[in-house]
């Protein structure tokens, strides 16, 4: 079976390099370009490497970087996966959509537009019908968006949760790493020794996008969950692994066992289709008291192709009515290119690629 020929853009950032990370030898797809802005044209990706802690084939190193062209990535590509900058991405997207190819983006331009599904197929597999409604469908083109890093992570538990005891309130304080910035990230000098108690927009897209992807998608609009929210973000001096606390009120009331097992036991349809970018434990419990950690959990996940695609859970414990618990996943890979990546391999295995 020949594979699907796809393309790559914004591959001189830090998320457009994840997306070549997790295309290197892809079951489904064949990388046919890299694009990135015109200033880079000419390079190859051994000149621009931000990744370090993947070894990339010689080959794969050794491919040029074009400068974005609808029109040819059109010609040459199925489908394309963004990591350029949410300010820029909007029009282009649109445009690659126009044009029949199915967009699978790391941006925030069009999360909360009328049809397009912030998706997460082991939350809301059902949300992927919405780009039937999109105007370019009939051409073949359509645009499935990531959820924001930080709401990624929480999405999974939080729905394992809900379908099993309801959820009436939800609160989250983020410990975000400096990946999450984009590359360079943060000054050294405002990072080392700090913690920084704002990142811009972020409270709002977790409460706002939460609420989107764990609703449903019926008559052609979503219907926005009804569970409250309250978020609090700071960036805190990690390379890459976001640690989100939970204070969490449920309709029914578990023990803290009885909630772990929950979690560990919770699968979603890309297991059931053995994807390959999917985890065959999506959410994995610790039961250590000072787990989960960034530098020692962020790459859970198996098989190989998976690594850092797990969310870890730990320190679950009950106060009263509410449960208390920490989440930690990998910021640029489950709640980057990894997780547009796994979009991709269920749209593909829905017959929508």
């Amino acid at each position: 079976m020949s594979k699907i020929r796809v393309a790559v853009l914004g591959a001189t950032g830090m998320i457009g390099q994840r997306f070549v990370q997790m295309l290197e030898d892809h079951p489904y797809f064949e990388i046919e370009g890299l694009y990135a802005s015109e200033r880079s044209c000419g390079k190859k990706l051994k000149d621009v490497l931000k990744v370090r802690d993947h070894v990339f084939k010689e080959e794969t190193l050794g491919m040029g970087i074009e400068a974005t062209d609808v029109k040819k990535i059109a010609k040459n590509s199925r489908a394309a996966f963004s990591g350029i900058p949410s300010d820029i991405a909007g029009r282009t997207e649109s445009d690659l959509a126009k044009n029949g190819v199915a967009v699978f983006t790391n941006a925030g331009a069009h999360r909360m537009d009328r049809n397009v599904a912030i998706l997460i197929p082991e939350v809301n597999p059902s949300h992927l019908n919405s780009v039937k409604d999109q105007d370019t469908y009939k051409n073949g083109g359509y645009i499935v968006t990531n959820a924001n890093c930080s709401s990624t992570g929480i999405a999974p538990p939080l729905t394992a949760i809900r379908n099993a005891y309801g959820l009436d309130f939800v609160s989250v304080s983020t410990y975000q790493a400096l990946s999450g910035a984009g590359y360079p990230g943060v000054p050294s000098l405002d990072a080392v020794g700090n913690v920084i108690p704002f990142i811009s927009g972020e409270e709002e897209k977790i409460e706002s996008e939460l609420a989107k992807m764990l609703g449903t998608y019926e008559k052609g609009e979503f219907r926005y969950a009804k569970f409250v929210t309250l978020a609090n973000c700071a960036r805190v001096p990690v390379i890459d692994g976001h640690l989100e606390s939970l204070v969490i009120r449920t309709d029914k009331i578990p023990s803290a066992d009885e909630l772990a097992e929950t979690l560990r036991s919770y699968r979603g349809e890309p297991q059931t289709l053995k994807l390959p970018s999917a985890p065959e434990q999506p959410i994995i419990v610790r039961n250590e008291d000072n787990r989960p950690q960034p530098a020692l959990d962020a790459m859970a996940g198996a098989p190989g192709r998976a690594k850092g695609m797990s969310v870890v859970v730990g320190r679950i414990r009950k106060s009263g009515e509410y449960h208390k618990l920490f989440v930690l996943s990998h910021n640029t890979i489950r709640g980057g290119a990894g997780g547009a990546v796994l979009n991709a391999e269920f749209a593909k295995a829905k017959g929508m690629l």
